[in-house]
């Protein structure tokens, strides 16, 4: 723990796990970040969401849903759900139905055995009501089709829109690359559908004849990245490239994104996957990086903690590991800063309602990690000097 002396200006000790605060900032305006570890031992937490102020859900990978309550993990999973947790594999994300405080819906995606054929495996959705600490009346509201043999790529990235419908990401599962760009799969497609997993009339391949009227946009990799401004007018993407060629998109209905035929990166071998960046009728992104990132979570920020965060993207990293501000105008990035680079791989990231960010830290023993401004209002405990 040696290396750590150097970062961090302070510790505070809390009920809540250690706090520390570390400079990051070399601006003398802004105060130093303040660390707060709400939990750790998780076994490969992915999902992350806040149900009130005083309560946070993770997902982990092997099936549990873990609780935090008033800073303090239970011991006990919500649940454990029967998923293959294999490769890159198992329960994945989680998202709150919009009327959540009055019908208790939760959304959970993950992965599972195809039931005729036991080799194989694919992503499905489902929604459940939680009563104590069990979840009830667990419906399978999507699956997608066909299923694989890989146990890679699989999206799993869920958001509620406006308009009540839910999107989902469905990854290329890694060797069915060239089925994204066709429109009989779910292979490398974004899906939107009615909250009951019945098909909204207005889908853009609804009235596409050998089309899946699921399909919201095609042509992508596997997206983990998926969020919406304030105003509710668009939505951003993100996904991972092969070797180099991570994008950040702008969804819209219809749209071709380009996997494979497009790309910045190459194969992990370094074989050409395709020459072509740009072709006609298929979307650039607004950002790629070379070398990759592996982008993983993503937050639209507005909240109290960060104001001068307002209307910035945060995009949580795995390689090497860090968060990324994104300032973006229009459809170009025109600021990136690296954060917290001392964390190590970052799978997700959130906000509460304080507008504090939670992080989620990647591998066998994950910690959900509080990041504040300064001296927070909302932090207690007895500051100590610098050690």
């Amino acid at each position: 723990m040696h290396y750590m002396a150097r970062y961090f200006a302070c510790f505070i000790l809390s009920v809540a796990g250690f706090v520390g605060a570390y400079p990051e900032k070399t601006d003398p305006g802004v105060k130093p970040y303040v660390f707060e570890t709400l939990a750790e031992g998780l076994d490969h937490p992915w999902g992350i969401a806040v149900i009130s102020a005083r309560e946070i859900w993770v997902t982990e990978r092997a099936g549990g849903i873990r609780r935090i309550y008033d800073g303090q993990l239970d011991s006990q999973p919500l649940t454990g759900l029967e998923t293959i947790f294999a490769g890159q594999g198992g329960l994945l994300d989680l998202v709150l139905h919009p009327d959540f405080a009055t019908n208790s819906r939760v959304y959970l995606s993950y992965v599972v055995s195809d039931p005729d054929q036991l080799k194989l495996n694919t992503l499905v959705v489902a929604r459940a009501r939680l009563d104590k600490a069990t979840f009830v009346d667990l419906d399978v509201i999507f699956t997608a089709l066909p299923s694989r043999k890989t146990s890679a790529h699989y999206g799993g990235r869920m958001l509620f829109l406006p308009d009540g419908t839910l999107m989902i990401t469905s990854g290329d599962a890694f060797n069915q690359r060239e089925k994204a760009q066709t429109l009989d799969n779910h292979f490398g497609k974004i899906l939107r559908l009615n909250d009951d997993g019945t098909i909204p009339a207005d889908n853009p391949f609804v009235t596409t004849h050998g089309a899946l009227s699921e399909i919201y946009s095609y042509g992508h990799r596997n997206m983990q990245g998926l969020v919406l401004t304030n105003a509710g007018t668009t939505i951003y993407q993100h996904e991972h490239g092969p070797k180099g060629g991570d994008e950040l998109n702008i969804l819209s209905p219809a749209k071709n994104y380009g996997w494979p035929a497009i790309t910045y990166g190459v194969d992990y071998s370094g074989a050409v996957i395709s020459p072509f960046t740009e072709k006609d009728g298929m979307e650039q992104p607004i950002k790629y990086w070379v070398p990759s990132i592996a982008p993983s979570g993503m937050v639209f920020y507005s909240g109290d903690e960060f104001p001068q965060w307002d209307g910035n993207l945060l995009i949580s990293a795995l390689v090497p590991g860090d968060l990324r501000r994104l300032i973006v105008s229009g459809k170009s990035v025109v600021t990136e800063e690296i954060l917290f680079a001392h964390l190590g791989r970052l799978r997700n990231v959130a906000t509460d309602f304080d507008g504090r960010l939670l992080l989620v830290t990647d591998g066998e023993k994950g910690q959900v990690i509080r990041v504040t401004q300064g001296t927070s209002r909302h932090l207690k405990g007895r500051v100590r000097g610098p050690s």
